[in-house]
């Protein structure tokens, strides 16, 4: 990424961008929030979503069954799981996944777009899921163990410090999270690490057309609700590019004024966001 491509980004989510990328790590150990991390913002984000955790209310949905899905996905689905969703789109269908992949979801929530892939992948393939929140970890894993999923694993991380070993997974998706980050660019280079040569990238989220307000950028509680941190679609695009992806496409689907908690932004919408890792890479 380029300095200028940097200071876009910085500028347009009202936070300084970090240069110092933390080391990667590979296995299942938790990870002590750290102000290299995104600090006060992780925290926020974590206290924020561990109370969703124990409700069924998102920043996108308003606990009822999601309408975004293909139907076909949420059959067989406990309502509990089906009806707890934190997503703004479908990166499911969009990943158009083969049995035998290997699957990380970043912000991995209460583990449904886990169980929607591991149904996809098989037997033969496999899950993570990638959470910063305990409470969401502990719901996701208890869901697993009563649906008995065993193609599955939550690990807890940063989306910016992934547990996650180099070019190990064949697929990236994510639902309504990134926006979340306080470092997208650190988050766009960790899902460049983790892909393998060829891997892709199916991802949801909130992204602006041109600035958002100030007052709402510089909101904890705007943040929390997918707003504060939105990208515009173009930096987004060039934040991808700019780390090494390749047909990078960014497709916004439809407004989400009315999916976010009453906060009215004609310019924000969600969006289905594909790239592919080179393979020469």
């Amino acid at each position: 990424m380029t300095a200028k491509e940097k200071t876009r980004i910085e500028e347009q989510v009202g936070l300084k961008v970090l240069n110092s990328g933390p080391e990667p790590c590979c296995g299942n150990s938790a990870f002590d929030s750290d102000e290299s991390a995104g600090g006060s913002i992780h925290e926020y984000v974590q206290g924020y979503y561990a109370q969703r955790a124990l409700s069924s209310a998102s920043c996108c949905s308003d606990g009822s069954e999601p309408q975004f899905y293909n139907a076909e996905l949420l059959e067989k689905m406990p309502g509990d799981v089906a009806s707890f969703s934190l997503g703004c789109g479908d990166p499911i269908t969009l990943a158009n996944l083969q049995a035998g992949e290997v699957v990380l979801d970043l912000g991995s929530g209460g583990g449904l777009d886990c169980f929607l892939a591991s149904k996809q992948v098989g037997e033969a393939g496999r899950v993570i899921g990638i959470d910063m929140t305990p409470e969401m970890l502990e719901r996701a894993r208890s869901a697993a163990d009563k649906m008995g999923i065993e193609n599955v694993e939550f690990r807890q991380g940063y989306l910016e410090k992934m547990p996650v070993a180099d070019n190990s997974v064949d697929v990236i998706i994510s639902n309504c999270v990134i926006n979340l980050s306080p470092d997208k660019p650190q988050v766009f280079a960790e899902m460049l690490r983790t892909l393998k040569p060829g891997g892709r990238v199916s991802v949801s989220d909130i992204v602006t057309s041109g600035e958002i307000p100030a007052e709402l950028r510089g909101n904890m509680q705007a943040w929390g609700a997918c707003v504060a941190g939105a990208l515009d679609m173009d930096d987004y695009v060039a934040g991808l590019k700019g780390v090494g992806f390749s047909d990078v496409k960014l497709v916004a689907k439809s407004g989400a004024g009315d999916l976010l908690d009453d906060i009215p932004q004609e310019n924000i919408f969600s969006a289905s966001i594909t790239a592919v890792k080179p393979k020469n890479n």
